[in-house]
């Protein structure tokens, strides 16, 4: 848990993708996400979290369905999804609260 709390306090905006194994819709979320890291670059870090392996973290940002995805910038929740979200529809959301990225 430590190490997440560092990555969330960073400058550099921060996608959480909260997943399981088991999860279909995590699946198909899966490559979404790398073409949004590649659309916004250094803008942006993505990590990936397995509620399975992580059951702390899941349960302290109050995940109970997956995926859900969690933007965070200096420690702060900017926003939070649970569900598929199509990748120009992220990307413009991600935009709209982080006013560094154009």
């Amino acid at each position: 848990m430590s190490k997440f709390n560092e990555l969330i306090q960073e400058e550099t905006p921060l996608l959480v993708d909260f997943y399981a194994i088991w999860c279909s819709p995590c699946k198909v979320l899966s490559p979404i996400l790398k073409e949004v890291k590649t659309e916004l670059g250094n803008q942006l870090k993505v990590i990936k979290v397995d509620i399975d392996k992580n059951p702390q973290v899941a349960s302290h940002y109050d995940v109970s369905g997956v995926p859900t995805i969690i933007l965070f910038q200096k420690g702060e929740q900017l926003w939070r999804q649970s569900g598929l979200v199509p990748k120009n529809q992220l990307i413009d959301t991600i935009k709209s609260k982080i006013t560094k990225i154009k």
